[in-house]
């Protein structure tokens, strides 16, 4: 038995010795033919011959040995020599995905196939990848190439007279002297054919047309008539309609139903909250026309749609100076003046004659440089340098340079900017592809 056993452990040692020397004379023979084919190649392709050079590298790939990624770099070199030829632009890009789909891929295969994908202008792809190259490397160098090309963007031909922000994915643009709606992106939803036109929420847009005050929905059909007498009207924003009658605003569903509380002027309301005036000073109102700031400041800051409450933040002027108030309490030092926060991202600020950036803590986050900027939507800052206007990220860099004769802030990917054609719009490429910012 002993013996019996002696023999099997025997024969099997042998077994695992005629195995690894099989397997070491297999690898040597595939290093050995790699090698040939690579050399082979190597001296096809420094005499420029490059289409006989390919079956020799394809054929050197398919081995696994130590050098394989060699013989990869070579045939992708001689793929780009051939790049203009049918096929090769596929089997190029194949082999860099083979590449990237490895568990061991670098940060150098992504950045090579960005930049291939770049260099034909497939903007898309070539974020893609940088996205994944992030993921799953952490390179500094993808964040950066990544950064270099995110805000790229696309403008639209149409131009408009005038227009004002984006609110809600929409916005009011002028034509041939009436207002009417577009999308954020300058397509045109309600006609511009009227002389005045709100604010689309609550699934309609309030308009005059011949003094006549109504509500529309996106079609621009009539769903609600006011019958009061009012003479003009706010934006319409949480259900909250600001109205003028008799001299003096009062608020209005959208259904024209009318409140009872009266004020010398009301803004629009942003996150249930509004900028109110009563008996010459002014504060701020929630939904119910209830007080959350007492009405006892010289002013308070809006936005040009009449905005002034964001991220729980309001900007309140006194005499010459301008300070943060959060919460109803002080926050940080006073400035010269302010734009208020939008629903996400920084406050632009004046101090000294420039503008700078602060956070709701009242921190300064972005130094004080530029000539003029707005606050922060969708994480990018109009700012105007040397009279031309651009947009910087939420680190304070350069995004899109200053090209613009004025601008205005990013909502759904998009932003009106006023060129020499008028007012267009610029929509970002990578949020038009569905991945937001």
């Amino acid at each position: 038995m002993k013996r019996a056993t002696r023999m099997l452990i025997g024969f099997g040692c042998m077994a695992l010795l005629l195995i690894s020397w099989v397997v070491a004379i297999t690898a040597d023979s595939d290093y050995e033919r790699q090698d040939m084919l690579i050399r082979q190649a190597l001296s096809l392709t420094n005499d420029g011959i490059y289409i006989r050079a390919v079956p020799l590298l394809e054929e050197a790939v398919g081995f696994n040995t130590t050098r394989t990624i060699e013989a990869e770099t070579e045939l992708k070199r001689v793929y780009l020599a051939l790049i203009e030829q049918p096929g090769f632009r596929r089997r190029y890009t194949e082999l860099l995905s083979r590449q990237m789909n490895r568990a061991d891929a670098t940060a150098e295969i992504f950045a090579e196939a960005a930049e291939y994908f770049l260099s034909i202008s497939r903007l898309n792809e070539a974020l893609n990848i940088l996205i994944e190259g992030i993921s799953r490397t952490g390179s500094q160098h993808l964040i950066d190439m990544y950064e270099a090309h995110r805000y790229a963007f696309t403008i639209n031909r149409t131009g408009f007279e005038d227009v004002t922000a984006i609110f809600g994915s929409t916005i009011q643009v002028k034509m041939d002297g009436y207002w009417g709606l577009a999308s954020a992106d300058g397509t045109l939803l309600i006609p511009a054919e009227y002389e005045k036109i709100s604010t689309f929420s609550v699934d309609r847009a309030i308009v005059m047309r011949d003094g006549v005050i109504s509500a529309v929905d996106r079609n621009n059909n009539r769903i609600a008539l006011l019958h009061e007498d009012a003479t003009d009207f706010g934006n319409f924003a949480d259900n909250r309609l600001p109205l003028i009658i008799d001299g003096r605003w009062y608020r209005a569903t959208g259904e024209f139903e009318m409140g009872i509380a009266d004020f010398e002027m009301v803004g629009m309301h942003s996150e249930g909250n509004a900028a109110a005036k009563q008996g010459g000073r002014w504060g701020v109102i929630d939904g119910g026309a209830n007080w959350i700031i007492p009405p006892e400041h010289d002013g308070i800051i809006k936005d040009e749609l009449g905005r002034a409450f964001g991220q729980g933040a309001v900007f309140v002027r006194n005499g010459s100076s301008v300070t943060l108030l959060v919460n109803g309490e002080r926050v940080g030092s006073a400035f010269e003046d302010a734009r208020p926060f939008g629903r996400e991202g920084y406050a632009a600020v004046k101090s000294d004659g420039r503008w700078g950036f602060i956070n709701t803590a009242g921190e300064v986050v972005i130094d004080f440089r530029f000539e003029d900027a707005l606050s922060f939507g969708q994480h990018m800052a109009a700012v105007k340098i040397n009279g031309l206007w651009g947009y910087i990220s939420l680190l304070g860099n350069e995004a899109i340079e200053p090209q613009f004769l004025q601008a205005k802030s990013f909502s759904d990917g998009s932003a009106p900017v006023l060129t020499e054609r008028g007012w267009q719009f610029i929509t970002l490429i990578e949020f038009r592809r569905g991945a937001g910012l």
